[in-house]
């Protein structure tokens, strides 16, 4: 891949794909870490006189007009951000929207409206494709979020572009990754949390090929726990999955990589509960488990503390409900004071080193969950793969 300081951007019309999927209340960004991300790489291409065309999806509008997924919210944040007057195009493709294009200045920044207003940008459709890439003489991916999406503006209207290259943001991505990857300092130690196995088995398999020690907590846990003959109580277990779940431990012993559960939890009558919370080290027939525990926690963090590489992807609780936010928390804290470097991807994993106030002591917080578990199942990102063609 090129990157985007190996090309003449001179009054050219740089198309960058960005990943503004922001959070929004009451029509408002409530987290523009996304939006802050991609500013090294919009700026640079305004610095080099570029006329700057910004692309972005926003929500599932599902194929139509929605106006509460209007990236006029965006806009004003971006706008906020550069210290310069940015315009919304009223589309992302046409007449009128080439016209807005071709009416930038050396500098200028447009942003055009959601991509995901056409059901063709998510079916990578071709003529969609060749209309975006009227808008632009260099197409610039620094989108990581959306890279594994094969999707008209992160695949199909590439190949119609003079001149690819990847943004910064990407780059970083990438790099950090691939630390996962390709010789990292040990011992390396992977978590993983969320709700199912099967959302996990790739990066999991994948994961035990490469690791020291790999850490399981949130709901997909007890699937693991049940294949051990463990008491669940009426925790989430993905009974499909449990023979996959004890073949998957029988490989982490062959491998010799140390796969550590949670021993103790903190469980309730049901997930509307949170003033019954209690912890447990044997799960009653008639609780959930909806935490880690303490004991769980201070076992994780032990192996943590030893680790040269980590690699964190999903919350080891029910995040969103307090007190089921504890464990997660504390484990953020404990990478956080790690002498390693660590990458995290994953939105609760993100939120959690952020609310324990440690993010400036991460290495990187990836902006893209899905694509993040992908790269490291070894996968082949579209995005990614579509810069590297000829």
């Amino acid at each position: 891949m090129r990157l985007l300081n190996d090309l003449d951007l001179r009054g050219k019309r740089v198309f960058i794909r960005v990943d503004f999927n922001v959070p929004l209340k009451n029509g408002v960004v409530s987290d523009a870490s996304r939006v802050e991300a991609a500013m090294r790489t919009v700026r640079y291409a305004m610095q080099h006189d570029a006329r700057v065309v910004l692309a972005s999806h926003l929500g599932r509008p599902k194929g139509k007009v929605d106006p509460s997924y209007s990236l006029e919210p965006v806009r004003k944040i971006l706008a906020a951000i550069l210290g310069k007057p940015v315009h919304l195009a009223p589309d992302c493709v046409g007449p009128e929207t080439e016209a807005l294009v071709d009416a930038l200045q050396p500098g200028d920044v447009l942003l055009l409206e959601n991509l995901r207003f056409h059901a063709e940008e998510e079916k990578n459709d071709e003529a969609f494709s060749r209309a975006l890439a009227r808008l632009a003489d260099v197409y610039v991916n620094d989108a990581f979020g959306t890279a594994h999406r094969a999707h008209a503006s992160t695949v199909g209207m590439v190949p119609f572009v003079a001149e690819r290259a990847a943004g910064f943001l990407l780059k970083r991505e990438c790099e950090y990754l691939s630390k996962i990857l390709q010789s990292p300092p040990r011992p390396v130690v992977a978590i993983l949390g969320g709700a199912k196995v099967s959302d996990k088995i790739k990066v999991i398999r994948s994961l035990l090929s490469r690791v020291d020690t790999l850490l399981i907590g949130g709901a997909m846990a007890y699937t693991f726990l049940r294949a051990q003959g463990i008491a669940t109580g009426k925790s989430l277990v993905e009974e499909e999955q449990v023979a996959l779940a004890t073949s998957l431990l029988a490989d982490a012993k062959k491998r010799g990589v140390s796969l550590l559960l949670p021993i103790d939890h903190v469980v309730a009558p049901d997930t509307n509960s949170p003033g019954a919370a209690k912890t447990v080290r044997e799960i009653p027939a008639d609780q959930v488990a909806l935490d880690i525990g303490p004991a769980s926690v201070e076992r994780f963090r032990a192996a943590i503390a030893k680790a040269r590489t980590i690699f964190w992807n999903g919350p080891l609780g029910m995040f969103e409900v307090p007190p089921f936010d504890a464990g997660t928390v504390a484990i953020a804290g404990a990478v956080a004071d790690a002498d390693a470097t660590s990458v995290i991807g994953g939105g609760d994993s993100v939120a959690a080193v952020i609310r324990s106030g440690r993010a400036d002591d991460i290495s990187h917080i990836s902006t893209g969950g899905g694509a993040s578990l992908e790269f490291v199942e070894g996968e082949p990102l579209p995005g990614l793969a579509a810069l590297g063609a000829a």
